[in-house]
C-alpha cells in the first residue's frame, strides 16, 4: 500500500485544528540527518512548565479506541472479529493505525472506517525504519551471536502469525475488502510490519492511561541521564502533557528530549528504536536462553510448567552485574531434590499441571526459588544455578569470538550493508560481550 506523506512544516496547522497547544515549542527538522524532533522556540523558565498539551480524545489507547468504535462500525466490526487481539493496547492500536493508513492512502480503491484526526496525522509519521525487522538478509547476518538474533527471529514469526490471524478473522467482512479483495485489496505484510514499527518506537506508558500513542509528543527524541529535559504526564483533565524536568530550562532552539528508558539495554534499544544510546558502556541488559538436558526425566514437564521463554536475564544494577531467571531454578533441581509434577483433572474437563516441592503444592514456578531458599540444601541449589549460568555465558562468549571475524569480513565486503546498520550491529556485539565478561568475573567469585 502506498503511504502518503506530508512535510512536517504542515504540523502546526494540524495541531491548531485539533486543539493541540504548543507552548513555546515546535516540531522541526533537525540537522545532520537526525530526522524530526521537538525544539523550544524561546528561552524557557520554570513558569513554562507545561510545554505541550494534547487533548485526551487524540490519545490512542485501548480504552479510547474502543470508544471510537462505538461510532465507527467498521472499526467495531474488526475489533470484534479479531477477538482477544483487539482487547489489548497493542492489538487495538495496530488495527486503528491500519485503518488510518488505508483511509489516508491515495491508491486505495475503497475506503474503510470513519474520518479521524489521526487519518491526517499519520501522514507526518515516518515511512522507513531502521529497526532490525527492516534490515536486509545480509544485514541480519551481522547479528549472529548476539541476543538480538533469536529475538528478531521470534518477532518475525510472531508478526507473520498475527498477520495471518488478521486476514483469517476479517477477510469475510465487507469493510475489509479494501484489504483483502483479490482484485483491489492493498494490505500487505510490509504494511503490518510498518505499523508494528510505529507502535514499538512511539508507544509510551502514559500515567493514568497505560500504553498509548500521543500525537506531537511522540515526536520527542531520546536523551538519557542529564540530557533528559522533558517528560510526559497526564493532567487533571486526562490530557497528555509534555512538561519540563524540574531544574531544566532549555534555551531557544534547544531540543527537548525525553527518556525512552534509561534502564533499557542495548538489545532492546536496537529492537524497538533502531539505535543504541551512545553513552552506554556495556549492553546494560540482555536475555540468554538456557536448555534442559535431554537426559532430565522431568524435561517435558518443566517446559510445560514454565509459560515464558526459558532463560535468564543478565543486567546491571547499582553498578554491579545481577541476573534474574525463575527457569534456572527449575532447570537445576529434580525429583530426588523434592520437585514433583502432578496433573489435575478440572471439573470443566481441562487438565492443570501442578508444581510440588517436598510434597506440597506451590504457586507455580515463580514460587520455587523461595522454597529452595528455605531448604537446608540452599547452598547446593544456588551453586548449581550459578554454574549453569556461567557455563551458558561462556558458551555465548565463545560464539561471539567465533563469529566476530566472519561478521567483520561480511560487513567489510558485502555491498548491501548500510554503514549505519553495520555500526549498530557491531556496537551491540561489543557491548554485550563487555557485559557478559563482567558477569563471568562477578558470578565466578560468588
Amino acid at each position: 500500500m502506498y503511504w502518503d506523506s506530508w512535510a512536517i512544516d504542515a504540523l502546526p496547522s494540524w495541531s491548531a485544528l485539533n486543539n493541540v497547544e504548543l507552548n513555546g515549542t515546535a516540531v522541526a527538522v533537525l540537522q545532520a540527518d537526525r530526522g524530526s524532533g521537538i525544539v523550544a522556540t524561546k528561552d524557557t523558565t520554570m513558569e513554562d512548565s507545561v510545554l505541550m498539551t494534547v487533548p485526551r480524545e487524540l490519545v490512542l489507547s485501548v480504552e479510547t479506541i474502543w470508544e471510537f468504535a462505538k461510532s465507527d462500525q467498521d472499526l467495531n466490526s474488526i475489533l470484534h472479529a479479531v477477538g482477544e487481539f483487539g482487547q489489548n493496547a497493542r492489538g487495538a492500536i495496530l488495527i486503528f493505525l491500519l485503518i488510518q493508513i488505508t483511509a489516508s492512502s491515495s491508491d486505495v480503491a475503497r475506503r474503510i472506517g470513519n474520518g479521524h484526526p489521526w487519518t491526517d496525522y499519520i501522514r507526518f509519521l515516518p515511512t522507513s525504519f531502521s529497526m532490525p525487522t527492516f534490515w536486509t538478509e545480509e544485514e541480519c547476518k551481522l547479528l549472529q551471536g548476539t541476543s538480538l538474533e533469536p529475538a528478531l527471529r521470534t518477532k518475525l514469526k510472531a508478526i507473520e502469525r498475527e498477520f495471518v490471524h488478521l486476514r483469517a478473522s476479517t477477510e469475510s467482512l465487507e469493510c475489509c475488502k479494501a484489504w483483502w479483495d483479490p482484485d483491489f485489496g492493498c494490505l500487505t505484510i510490509q504494511d503490518y510490519l510498518r505499523v508494528d514499527a510505529l507502535y514499538r518506537s512511539r508507544a509510551m506508558d502514559l500515567p493514568g492511561t497505560g500504553l498509548a500513542l500521543v500525537p506531537c509528543i511522540d515526536m520527542a527524541n531520546h536523551g538519557s541521564g542529564d540530557a533528559t529535559n522533558a517528560l510526559y504526564e497526564t493532567d487533571v483533565h486526562g490530557n497528555a502533557v509534555l512538561v519540563l524536568v524540574t531544574g531544566k530550562t532549555p534555551k531557544a532552539r534547544e531540543e527537548l528530549l525525553i527518556t525512552y528508558g534509561d534502564d533499557k539495554g542495548a538489545c532492546e534499544m536496537v529492537f524497538s528504536y533502531g539505535f543504541i544510546d551512545p553513552n552506554l558502556e556495556n549492553a546494560r541488559s540482555l536475555f540468554l536462553d538456557i536448555e534442559i538436558p535431554d537426559d532430565d526425566p522431568l524435561k517435558l514437564a518443566k517446559i510445560e510448567a514454565f509459560d515464558a521463554a526459558p532463560g535468564f536475564r543478565v543486567y546491571m544494577s547499582n553498578g554491579e552485574v545481577s541476573w534474574y531467571g525463575p527457569f534456572v531454578w527449575l532447570q537445576c533441581v529434580n525429583e530426588e531434590d523434592g520437585l514433583e509434577f502432578r496433573v489435575l483433572q478440572c471439573n470443566n474437563g481441562e487438565r492443570e499441571l501442578q508444581v510440588l516441592w517436598s510434597g506440597a503444592i506451590i504457586e507455580g514456578v515463580l514460587a520455587l526459588e523461595k522454597c529452595l531458599e528455605r531448604s537446608n540444601m540452599w547452598d547446593v541449589f544456588r551453586l548449581r544455578a550459578y554454574v549453569a549460568i556461567v557455563q551458558r555465558i561462556k558458551v555465548q562468549l565463545a560464539e561471539y569470538e567465533t563469529v566476530n571475524e566472519g561478521r567483520e569480513e561480511v560487513a567489510t565486503t558485502e555491498p548491501f550493508i548500510r554503514p549505519r546498520i553495520e555500526e549498530i550491529a557491531l556496537a551491540l556485539s561489543r557491548l554485550e560481550s563487555i557485559l557478559l565478561r563482567q558477569a563471568v568475573a562477578e558470578f565466578e567469585d560468588t
